[in-house]
């Protein structure tokens, strides 16, 4: 697979470990790209000509296909929305379908020390709200301190009649630990509404709607981490609980190249396998964690009990793919410029954190299908040689 992406085989003296932030591409969605904008490139919904006409399908395809991916119980219920990327999705949730839902007194469970995407837009529907004097609590979801997991027995406690929406993650985009969501289900009962922010786990994991881990009832990604292009991504909404999503204001003209580009990336995850990434990555992450965790300058963030590779993963929480941790004695910016010197290419910053300053900086390894075991054990020498 890793001969596929064309960006990776053409640079092998660099290891590109930055996958959170965003995915390299394989050349079909490269092609599928450049096939759309030489033969059909046309607005989509507007003109009644042939390329027009093909462009509108290609995008009504495109909705379904996404549902497919997701393994959508009900696709004639749900509808999909074609936004910038998760940031957009998550505020479209906030802003269209939030505000006008709740009234005064209702309640909002939302995370705090997720990515700022997953918080922000929850914060400003309460503002929004309280300018028309709506008073809407908007209350913390509960993390347990040790391993970074929601902590679903205190969020029990807080749910109450008036628990109206929950926000939450699928994996987090630090800790790569899988969130559990089936937890935050069977706390809030059958009918409060959730929103998943899934921008680390579609293209990395099998995401199954049909299961009872994800009942949930919007899921929102950003096509670049899932191997399409930039400015594009996916809401989707089940439609079952509450109002249907129907995004306010004129639409505008869609991003049709990204959206070409998000069902040709579709296609090929299908392809190579969502659960055999995830072994993949999976396998890579437990090569670094093991051995990295024995390094004792090192502070690897997250559940402690997933570092090594004999940990019962049942009672571990799982990471997918993503490795965040610091340096006793180097500043993480300081560490990301020493890798970058060896051609290993990291993220190293506050990543986005809600509720992180600056003084919270740490080193994010994150992996994808083209990344080697090779490649991690280049990233160990380095950080062993700083130990």
């Amino acid at each position: 697979m890793r001969e596929q992406f064309p960006i990776v085989t053409a640079h092998p003296e660099s290891a590109y470990l930055d996958s959170a932030a965003t995915s390299q591409k394989p050349r079909a969605v490269l092609d599928a790209v450049q096939t759309y904008l030489t033969t059909s490139n046309a607005n989509a919904g507007r003109g009644t000509y042939p390329w027009a006409n093909r462009t509108t399908e290609l995008v009504e395809a495109a909705r379904e296909r996404v549902k497919e991916f997701l393994h959508d119980p009900e696709p004639d219920r749900s509808t999909v929305h074609f936004t910038s990327g998760t940031t957009e999705g998550l505020r479209t949730v906030a802003r269209d379908w939030l505000v006008p839902y709740l009234s005064d007194g209702d309640e909002i469970l939302v995370p705090f020390a997720d990515h700022r995407a997953n918080l922000d837009p929850w914060l400003e529907a309460g503002r929004l709200l309280a300018e028309r004097g709506v008073d809407v609590h908007v209350r913390a979801l509960p993390y347990q301190a040790v391993s970074g997991d929601y902590d679903h027995r205190a969020l029990g406690d807080l749910v109450g009649p008036r628990t109206r929406f929950v926000a939450a993650t699928h994996v987090h985009h630090v800790y790569g630990g899988d969130m559990n969501l089936h937890r935050i289900r069977a706390a809030v009962g059958p009918d409060v509404p959730i929103c998943v922010d899934a921008a680390q786990s579609v293209g990395h994991l099998p995401v199954d709607l049909t299961g009872a881990g994800l009942d949930v009832d919007f899921v929102v990604f950003s096509g670049h981490k899932a191997m399409a292009l930039p400015g594009t991504g996916a809401l989707w909404a089940r439609n079952a609980r509450g109002p249907a999503l129907r995004p306010a204001g004129w639409q505008g003209t869609p991003n049709t190249a990204g959206i070409v580009s998000l069902r040709a990336a579709l296609d090929w995850l299908d392809a190579a396998g969502p659960d055999r990434i995830a072994r993949w990555t999976g396998g890579l992450t437990t090569r670094l964690t093991d051995r990295l965790s024995r390094l004792d300058p090192y502070e690897i963030l997250g559940c402690p009990a997933s570092l090594a590779a004999d940990s019962a993963l049942p009672d571990a929480q799982r990471r997918h793919g993503i490795v965040t941790f610091r340096h006793q004695d180097i500043p993480s910016d300081d560490l990301g410029f020493i890798l970058y010197s060896h051609g290993l290419m990291v993220r190293a910053d506050s990543l986005c954190q809600a509720g992180a300053t600056a003084e919270d900086g740490s080193v994010r390894v994150s992996l994808h299908v083209y990344n080697t075991a090779e490649e991690i054990d280049r990233l160990l020498a380095v950080l062993t040689s700083l130990a």
